[in-house]
């Protein structure tokens, strides 16, 4: 699961906005159902934050 976190967020350290997770899904060639689960992982652990409905962006720590 930890390779696929950080798939998760290099894809959205690279996009350099605030992504979908069906953009994230397409950049990482990962299951959109698999990608919603690791961004709700990943913004429980604080490395990511939402800034608007829907849309995700690295935290940048």
């Amino acid at each position: 699961m930890e390779d696929k976190k950080q798939m998760v967020l290099e894809a959205m350290v690279a996009a350099g906005k605030p992504v979908r997770p069906g953009d994230v899904a397409k950049a990482t060639g990962l299951d959109s159902k698999e990608v919603s689960k690791i961004i709700a992982a990943l913004k429980k652990e604080g490395k990511i934050f939402s800034p608007k409905r829907c849309f995700y962006a690295p935290t940048g720590e």
